[in-house]
């Protein structure tokens, strides 16, 4: 069966004034976004109402207004069920269930016999690095074994739309590279669309093609990861491998601009070819070497900041 909204061209998430309220909370204000293939990633602070959405697509909340469709469809038709897999931020298991137990019992909710479902199951735990320790019951687990269990359960219908709340919630830093690997892989090689839900920025930056920045239930910024990041007209980045503070005072004293940053490198105006063989001639004159010379790029972290300072 060809899977709807995929392989066409088509969006795969598409929301249109999509308004969430709890009482006379609203969590959501008049969202409207489009995601396509490939990792996109929904980013903002606790509250801002990522797992909201998460929640409306996948038909758990009820919109007040507006309409999100997923691969063509409503969202929360049952139709979707087979195609769309989700990584819950919170565990959601029995303590006392394996791994096999709980990949194989998601796989009959989506639908699969048990016995494909078991086998499956026994390849998604293979692919996300389970050994023997899949027999033992959940509450024996480490916070990563727990955290791949839930991404098994995610993928042993294989979906051709994923899910994923916080997936490095609680994960060491080795532990989470290794989630992180792990999800590009799952998009570049299987072929899934990943919506990845985060507060963490340097993860979506990590994994991410696309971005929305979510604060208060808006949408406070959205585009490609390379067009945000674009390069800050002509600013550019010099590291020496000494002497910076004598550079930085020689340029000021030329009337050039310079900001210090924190790992040592300095950040000046230079628009023209003519600018930077100034630079290079005075750090010459001044008998130091240039490591590193590099235009600037803005940075996510400084984007996320100024588009939720602006939303309060």
């Amino acid at each position: 069966m060809t899977t709807p909204g995929i392989g066409d061209g088509a969006a795969i998430v598409e929301v249109s004034g999509l308004t969430v309220r709890y009482g006379r909370r609203t969590a959501l204000d008049r969202v409207a976004l489009t995601f396509r293939e490939g990792i996109s990633g929904l980013l903002g602070p606790n509250g801002a109402g990522k797992s909201t959405l998460l929640k409306t697509l996948l038909g758990f909340c009820r919109p007040s207004e507006g309409t999100a469709r997923l691969l063509g469809q409503p969202a929360g038709a049952r139709s979707l069920r087979r195609f769309v897999g989700y990584m819950p931020e919170r565990d959601v298991t029995s303590p006392k269930l394996s791994a096999v137990s709980f990949v194989a019992y998601c796989g009959c909710l989506a639908g699969m016999p048990y016995r494909d479902a078991l086998q499956r199951t026994h390849e998604v735990l293979n692919y996300v690095g389970f050994g023997e320790e899949r027999y033992r019951t959940m509450e024996t687990y480490s916070t990563g074994m727990r955290q791949r269990a839930k991404l098994a359960q995610a993928l042993v219908h294989d979906p051709r739309l994923l899910f994923l709340d916080e997936p490095t919630n609680g994960l060491d830093p080795i532990g989470r590279v290794a989630m992180l690997d792990l999800i590009r892989d799952i998009a570049r090689q299987r072929g899934v669309a990943i919506l990845l839900s985060s507060h963490l920025l340097p993860d979506v930056e990590y994994v991410c093609e696309r971005v929305v920045l979510l604060d208060k239930g808006r949408v406070v910024e959205q585009g490609t990861l390379a067009a945000l990041t674009a390069l800050q007209g002509h600013r550019v980045s010099i590291r020496l491998k000494e002497g910076t503070g004598r550079f930085a005072r020689r340029l000021a004293a030329l009337g050039r601009a310079v900001e210090q940053q924190e790992d040592g490198s300095l950040v000046v105006e230079s628009a023209t070819a003519a600018d930077r063989k100034l630079l290079f001639r005075v750090a010459a004159d001044e008998g130091l070497q240039v490591r590193q010379f590099m235009p600037v790029r803005h940075r996510l972290e400084e984007i996320f900041y100024e588009a939720v300072s602006g939303n309060s």
